[in-house]
């Protein structure tokens, strides 16, 4: 794997916005420990802090990403243009649910006053355009020619599933049945499936214990972004010790069954939780469909360990 470019090299609006985000992260883990109001069964600033953390590696990634576009060439332009759009976009959300959170208001889903739908509203257009940065950038990275292939295809496929994590908050957006049967909801869609959101749920993350949640895929999908290229990092790494690893081929296969491994696992996580089951409470066809991914995954893994011989173009 390619090392890790000069600081000069990294798209900076991208990165003072990942500086921003450590900024607000601190800003709202005293709000944690200093506000004690509750808002949808959760502390009123866990939102802005799992937002604003979950931010700052997906910011760094994409800067470094960037980067690996050729210098100079019309894609790297586009790149740069697309990822300062993506950052615009994600300072406006990021701004204003923290003001819904200094106001004592849910920010997702409120429909309750004018002004809160109207924020809600503007909220869901910068996620349209973020999104559309973002599918800008996979685009590049999926036409850019990268010498270490391995790399190439950690960055190309992670931003793909990325896209995909992505698209699942798309899914929380439609009125679920109880809401539909009320005249005026003052809320419209949600994250959980099958119960009300805001009820019992794991420690941190929040994420329900009684139904489904759609932010498991949705977090999950979105962190390929550095899960995947980490994971080609760490078989850099490793490569002095285990001759195998030292084979590039060897690391491009890896890499390949690794993502082929995580899409299927962000497949499962959205299935599980589009039936209204808890991530801990898996039924036999939930069970099973792991127990599937698990096998194949470890197979093809000894496979790439075995075969000295793939042809893959770049």
């Amino acid at each position: 794997m390619s090392s890790a470019p000069q600081l000069r090299t990294l798209h900076r609006p991208l990165v003072w916005f990942a500086a921003s985000m450590v900024v607000l992260a601190l800003v709202s883990a005293g709000g944690l420990l200093l506000d004690d109001r509750i808002l949808v069964g959760a502390p009123i600033w866990a939102k802005p802090f799992k937002f604003s953390v979950s931010f700052i590696a997906y910011a760094l990634s994409l800067a470094w990403m960037l980067s690996l576009l050729p210098g100079g060439s019309r894609a790297r332009r586009v790149g740069w243009w697309a990822g300062t759009v993506l950052t615009a976009a994600s300072l406006l959300e990021m701004a204003l649910i923290t003001l819904q959170v200094v106001r004592g208001k849910q920010s997702h889903f409120n429909q309750a006053t004018p002004f809160d739908a109207a924020l809600f509203q503007t909220m869901g257009m910068t996620v349209v355009v973020l999104w559309l940065a973002a599918l800008v950038i996979a685009v590049l990275l999926l036409r850019a020619r990268i010498l270490d292939r391995a790399t190439a295809w950690a960055v190309r496929l992670s931003s793909l599933i990325a896209l995909a994590g992505a698209s699942i908050g798309f899914v929380m957006v439609p009125p679920t049945p109880d809401q539909l049967a009320q005249d005026d909801p003052a809320i419209v869609g949600a994250h959980s499936v099958g119960v009300p959101d805001g009820g019992p749920g794991m420690p941190l993350t929040g994420w329900s214990t009684t139904g489904g949640d759609l932010r498991i895929a949705h977090f999950f999908g979105m962190h390929a972004l550095q899960l995947i290229p980490l994971l080609l990092l760490a078989l850099s790494a490793l490569a002095p010790r285990f001759a195998r690893l030292a084979d590039a081929q060897i690391r491009l296969r890896l890499t390949l069954v690794a993502s082929a491994a995580y899409a299927a696992a962000f497949l499962l996580l959205t299935w599980q939780a589009l039936r209204g089951q808890p991530l801990l409470s898996p039924d036999a066809p939930t069970l099973t469909a792991a127990a599937t991914v698990t096998i194949l995954t470890a197979a093809a893994t000894a496979l790439s360990l075995r075969t000295r011989h793939l042809e893959l173009a770049a």
